[in-house]
């Protein structure tokens, strides 16, 4: 694989003048960005999954929810339906995509909407009787035909922008000019301790203007795992033989938490729908053990001949640091864009 993208390097250097001259005329103004008179923050990266955009998302519906009638905004990927949806009593994950239906099950006050044309979908919501204060638009860092009034890049700790390159030869969806747009730029997937000193090295590699700020997040596990009817404590099964499972761009800090010698992780694709013939083999493999998933895994699954031995462990992005800061720049930026 690293040869094959060392050959596809030319494509990489042409893909990377299209997206720079398709941020040009977007900057310039030739190109429309439509922008609306509410609050929207737009959450995204520079590289192809597996940042955190999740779990970033939730900690601002938790910062936000009782302050603001807040709606997240989706593309909703690999979902089966189409065009606008505004999820009800009726949606699941295959018509709202794992992430979108993840957040309307954890927030029921909050209106979770999906619609890969975001300028179509904000105009949706806004057309509801009891219209949202804030969006949240989720990966949606490219979408240049909205012009968010925030910006929140993520990029992950072991896999900085910085050190990464255009597609195919790295996993840059842009150039790494594109940072310049964001507001805050937050690392994640720290390790808990990361030093102030090693902070300073990666402001310095990371080279951000004087206006944007930077934060650093590390994934926070739950101490206890969910299944339909049960709730048992992480340090009790991680004793216990059992199958790991899931479908998430990068898998491996999730197995390495739970896992022990006697345990068969079993890794599926990003956003994988889950065929029969895949959970007869989750099941013959499992042999009657629990298996235990990512929560996005387990609202595909969970309606599935999995489901009595099928449990998932919650994940939260939590601040190493200044999260008080964080905090008070969304807060500012809401009350300040705010109808009156």
């Amino acid at each position: 694989m690293n040869l094959l993208r060392k050959i596809l390097f030319p494509f990489a250097i042409l893909y990377g003048f299209i997206t720079s001259i398709r941020n040009f005329l977007f900057d310039k103004g030739i190109l429309k960005s439509t922008s609306f008179d509410i609050p929207v923050i737009a959450v995204g990266n520079l590289s192809v999954g597996g940042t955190g955009k999740t779990p970033q998302i939730e900690y601002l519906i938790r910062l936000l929810a009782d302050k603001y009638k807040v709606a997240t905004l989706s593309r909703g990927y690999k979902r089966k339906s189409e065009g606008f949806v505004l999820a009800d009593d009726n949606s699941n994950a295959e018509i709202l995509g794992d992430e979108p239906f993840q957040f309307y099950q954890k927030f029921p006050n909050v209106q979770v909407a999906v619609d890969a044309n975001r300028t179509n979908g904000i105009t949706q919501l806004l057309s509801q009787k009891n219209k949202p204060q804030v969006i949240l638009l989720d990966d949606a860092y490219q979408h240049r035909k909205v012009k968010a009034g925030f910006y929140i890049l993520l990029t992950s700790y072991g896999d900085l922008y910085a050190d990464d390159f255009m597609l195919p030869t790295g996993n840059l969806r842009e150039s790494r000019s594109g940072a310049n747009r964001a507001n805050i730029v937050v690392v994640t997937k720290c390790p808990n301790n990361l030093s102030e000193e090693e902070q300073e090295e990666i402001r310095l590699k990371l080279k951000l203007n004087c206006s944007q700020q930077i934060f650093f997040t590390f994934i926070d596990y739950d101490t206890v795992i969910y299944g339909k009817n049960e709730k048992i404590s992480v340090d009790e099964i991680k004793s216990e033989s059992k199958v790991l499972l899931a479908g998430i761009a990068k898998p491996k800090p999730f197995f390495d938490y739970l896992k022990n010698e006697n345990d068969e992780c079993l890794t599926f694709p990003d956003h994988h729908h889950f065929s029969d013939t895949d959970l007869d083999s989750i099941q013959n493999k499992a042999n009657g053990k629990k298996i235990i998933t990512t929560e996005k895994d387990y609202v595909r699954l969970k309606n599935s001949k999995l489901v009595s031995q099928l449990y998932y462990l919650p994940i939260k992005s939590t601040f190493i640091n200044h999260q008080q800061n964080f905090d008070v720049s969304i807060l500012q930026y809401i009350k300040e864009n705010s109808e009156s």
